[in-house]
């Protein structure tokens, strides 16, 4: 399988293979569309059903899922997510994908620095795990309790320290996850949001490649053309130490660097959840431990 000539990993028409991949996603049925009595060779809407529904002609349908038409106007582009019944998420990212003008600049090449300031922070958050990523999911900056909760990110080499990268590739990482296909999926819809919006990162793009090189579920959900913008999230993790850990994933933009935004893992007050992240980080600092040392343990405690 070849590396894609950009980040959506869609050869330069990520418009039309979205316009397919939501067309194909739909139930005419639920539409209240006539059955016409045709066998239908595809699942989903036809071309001549979402040309009805938005009010605009077969061929401009075909024109656009070919890649023949490049600009598109504000109310065609309306109209076709109305038809397709796109989330608000979906109906951003089309906006995005329809015209390459609008997409976000590639990030500077090499790894991004994080603020002396924003560094201070992380290490003050004794009760919080938390960490810097940039819009690649690339771990940039890290606390005590996020290698507790997650893994010892310093102990990785730094092209391995990204989220989406380990949820796929790292058995470890794989197995924190009490629904992991539900999580995997959630990445994927994020790491296709960001592909909409910057086309040209190189080091997404190679991201991409890799995975879906490497996984064959990677490869389902990327060709579904799911898409899912930053919100707040609550995960359950099977933590070798503190067992079933239920979290709020708390999503902050930095300011002063567009790019990063600061995850931090809450528990609801007064939950067995904040119980169970409470003995997690008192027992991750524990003094005179190497981390040698508290990995051993957490497998030999995990195994009881």
């Amino acid at each position: 399988m070849e590396l894609q000539a950009n980040a959506s990993g869609s050869g330069g028409n990520e418009l039309g293979h979205f316009l397919r991949a939501r067309r194909a996603a739909l139930d005419p049925r639920r539409l209240g569309l006539p059955d016409d009595g045709r066998p239908r060779r595809v699942p989903g809407l036809r071309r001549e059903e979402l040309a009805q529904l938005a009010h605009v002609s077969i061929d401009y349908i075909v024109r656009l899922e070919q890649g023949r038409t490049r600009r598109v106007s504000r109310p065609v582009l309306d109209a076709l997510a109305d038809a397709l019944q796109l989330a608000p998420d979906e109906r951003a990212y089309l906006l995005t994908v329809a015209d390459v003008t609008t997409a976000a600049p590639a990030p500077r090449p090499g790894r991004q620095q994080v603020d002396r300031q924003l560094q201070q922070l992380l290490s003050t958050m004794h009760d919080v795990p938390a960490m810097i990523l940039n819009r690649r999911m690339d771990v940039l900056a890290w606390n005590r309790g996020a290698v507790a909760l997650l893994t010892d990110f310093g102990a990785l080499a730094p092209a391995e320290r990204n989220l989406i990268r380990l949820t796929f590739l790292d058995d470890a990482y794989r197995s924190l996850y009490a629904d992991w296909p539900r999580a995997a999926r959630e990445c994927v819809a994020v790491l296709r949001m960001e592909a909409g919006r910057c086309p040209k990162d190189q080091a997404l793009a190679a991201l991409i490649g890799e995975l879906s090189l490497r996984d064959p579920d990677f490869r389902t959900w990327w060709a579904s053309h799911r898409v899912r913008g930053p919100r707040q999230l609550t995960k359950t993790y099977l933590h070798p130490v503190a067992g079933s850990i239920t979290l709020d994933v708390q999503q902050f933009s930095v300011d002063t660097q567009p790019d990063q935004q600061l995850i931090a893992y809450t528990a609801p007050p007064g939950s067995p959840s904040q119980q169970a992240l409470r003995f997690l980080l008192q027992w991750a600092s524990r003094p005179g431990q190497t981390h040698d040392e508290r990995t051993a343990e957490r497998g030999s405690l995990g195994s009881e």
